[in-house]
């Protein structure tokens, strides 16, 4: 059996179909499907079929998938036996949300590249929610994110830190504008979010309606920055994570609203699916991530 064809048949899991799994090793989509018909073939069973435009797992191909990560996972810990961090190779496939990628891993990232220069990162910037999903599916290594809970008993959790959120509004305001904790208010402000999926949304969303607060407008951005530079320019009001609006309330561009939120903090948890085998890589960032949360002050 070749071990190419265990690759395959994950990447088609991770990627959904024949033709983006192709796309992902390089392959034709008829390379793609001669080998999963020569590992049916062997193992003599059907490994997918077609629901929609996804080709799902059947329940023998659920039963062995167990086996083929053991079969994965003892191949990367042979590569990697006896190698020196700074020898090895491979990818460390990583998911964070966009604000801790731009403000808060740059220095983790840059040490492990120094440290493990022949290890190719994959990231993807994604929802705290998708993140989770794809851990729970190994499409990716690890994830550092914010705590949104329901992880189940697949997935490892742990709390590398925690941070205050913001309620951020531009400067100037008059004292009736900046009233947000009176209820029963009809304000002619808009609220500015980065996504609908978001934990700062959520909880600003629950806030402003439990006080039976109505926005007459909403503007969903999908950039913090872009978020930031709406507030700063009058467009309206926005809840952040308190890290990433720390310049711009120094310089005065933003000012922080005290809010009597339920919710004043937020939890950043390292994750990854409980049968992954830790790799020195992904032991090596997990370590970083949690020692950069413990040394800074804003993230706890």
């Amino acid at each position: 059996m070749e071990l190419k064809y265990l690759h395959t048949l994950k990447t088609i899991l991770n990627s959904g179909n024949y033709l983006k799994a192709a796309e992902r090793l390089g392959y034709t989509q008829s390379t793609v499907t001669f080998q999963m018909q020569q590992l049916e073939q062997e193992l003599s069973l059907q490994l997918f079929e077609k629901i929609g435009r996804r080709m799902v797992l059947t329940q023998a191909g659920r039963d062995i998938l167990p086996i083929v990560d053991d079969i994965l996972q003892s191949v990367d810990r042979l590569a990697a036996h006896g190698k020196e961090l700074s020898q090895m190779g491979g990818t460390l496939k990583m998911a964070m949300p966009e604000t801790l990628l731009t403000y808060r891993m740059q220095p983790v990232l840059k040490v492990f590249r120094e440290a493990a220069p022949g290890v190719m990162l994959s990231m993807r910037s994604l929802n705290c929610y998708a993140i989770r999903d794809q851990i729970t599916s190994g499409e990716v290594d690890i994830g550092v994110h914010y705590d949104v809970g329901g992880y189940g008993k697949t997935i490892v959790t742990e709390k590398i830190g925690e941070h205050k959120t913001a309620f951020i509004v531009p400067p100037g305001l008059s004292d009736t504008d900046r009233d947000f904790t009176t209820p029963h208010q009809r304000k002619n402000t808009c609220l500015i979010y980065s996504d609908p999926d978001s934990i700062s949304y959520k909880i600003i969303s629950r806030y402003l309606a439990d006080r039976d607060i109505i926005m007459t407008g909403a503007m969903e951005l999908g950039s913090t920055e872009a978020l930031k530079r709406s507030v700063a320019s009058g467009l309206g009001v926005a809840l952040v994570h308190g890290f990433t609006v720390e310049d711009e309330v120094k310089t005065g561009a933003l000012q922080i609203l005290p809010l009597p939120l339920e919710q004043k903090t937020v939890s950043v948890m390292v994750t990854y699916h409980k049968n992954k085998w830790i790799s020195p890589a992904m032991e090596l960032f997990i370590r970083l991530a949690r020692e950069h949360c413990i040394s800074t002050t804003t993230c706890n």
